[in-house]
């Protein structure tokens, strides 16, 4: 059974640590992230607390915002955990949540498998993904100061971790390099299914970005 007061505090502990963070990665994210998880998890057999613990804790210090280190995130969210006197197989779970929850550029396989991650991992993906995927990556090109479009410059698949993290390329190669290889990865089938819908709606936009680009419409 979850402790509500548990969840009551780290949503208010999350809430405060993201209240200035960039939009596509505040709080309005994660509880994004939250509810999707929340609505996985129904068709699942899982852990409750460490879905909800997973979701609200997974970006509690995303990478991109701290110099590429991977590990403030997890040490942030033990600290956080710990205060709360969570057990330590539960922050163990939620630890490896957060370390192996991200795309990477797709490159890096997972150190570690669980239903919880399963349903997390699939819940932030949902986010990077249609409508509101879409909304993301723009604002987030935008604040890297990133072009919209250029055509002159081909999407890379095959970039290393690394060269993913580094990657300073248009916002639309985003979308051959990640958000359109979503709805393949994606683990649970509630997940597939509404990973279809969304992946459709970014196809649409795609087109419509293209002829406006050329000139036709």
């Amino acid at each position: 059974m979850t402790n509500p007061d548990l969840i009551n505090k780290t949503i208010l502990f999350v809430k405060e640590k993201l209240a200035n963070a960039e939009g596509g990665h505040d709080w309005f994210h994660i509880q994004r992230v939250y509810k999707n998880a929340l609505l996985i998890a129904n068709g699942e057999t899982c852990d409750e607390t460490v879905v909800k613990l997973g979701a609200l804790l997974h970006d509690i210090a995303d990478s991109k915002f701290h110099s590429g280190d991977e590990t403030v995130g997890p040490k942030v969210a033990r600290e956080f955990l710990e205060s709360e006197s969570v057990s330590e197989a539960v922050i163990t779970h939620v630890i490896q949540i957060i370390d192996n929850v991200s795309f990477k550029g797709g490159k890096t396989e997972k150190t570690f498998s669980s239903i919880e991650l399963d349903i997390v991992q699939d819940a932030d993906r949902l986010d990077a993904i249609g409508a509101i995927g879409i909304a993301r990556a723009f604002n987030y090109g935008g604040f890297k100061n990133r072009a919209l479009y250029n055509p002159q410059i081909a999407p890379n698949l095959q970039m290393s971790k690394e060269e993913y993290k580094n990657s300073q390329t248009p916002t639309i190669n985003h979308f051959y390099e990640k958000l359109l290889l979503l709805k393949d990865k994606m683990n649970t089938e509630t997940g597939k299914q509404i990973a279809q819908e969304r992946h459709h709606y970014m196809q649409g936009f795609l087109a419509q970005f293209y002829a406006e680009w050329d000139g036709e419409l």
